[in-house]
């Protein structure tokens, strides 16, 4: 598959600036080098030089969970980098008596949480 730059270009324009850093960092085993070059532009552009992007890496590899290939564990909720794990279940949604739904438990799973979504 091909990599299209200006799609990237435009992604890291809307982009936050905490995901364009974690990205560069925490995610970059996972990047492709192209890709890693239009991030790393857009955060010059937005005056992050190398010393916040170091130092955001230090934070972040404290604190995150890896994968053995040395990608980062991403949360199961949204695109920050996991610093928990922990089981829980995929529920389902059925009719019950008519217009009442009910959620039901259908199987226990493996998540990752990042500090915002971590339980508890």
């Amino acid at each position: 598959m091909r990599l299209d730059l200006e799609r990237v270009r435009d992604n890291a324009r809307q982009a936050t600036t905490e995901d364009l850093l974690d990205r560069v960092t925490v995610y970059r085993a996972g990047m492709e080098p192209e890709a890693l070059d239009v991030i790393e532009d857009e955060l010059r552009v937005r005056g992050i030089d190398g010393a916040a992007i170091e130092a955001h890496a230090a934070q972040r590899e404290m604190a995150s969970l890896f994968h053995p290939d040395g990608t980062a564990a991403m949360c199961s909720f949204c695109r920050r980098p996991a610093v928990a794990q922990g089981w829980g279940w995929h529920w389902l949604s059925v009719p019950f008596r008519g217009r009442r739904w009910r959620l039901l438990p259908l199987v226990p799973c493996r998540f990752s949480y990042c500090a915002e979504h971590r339980p508890g």
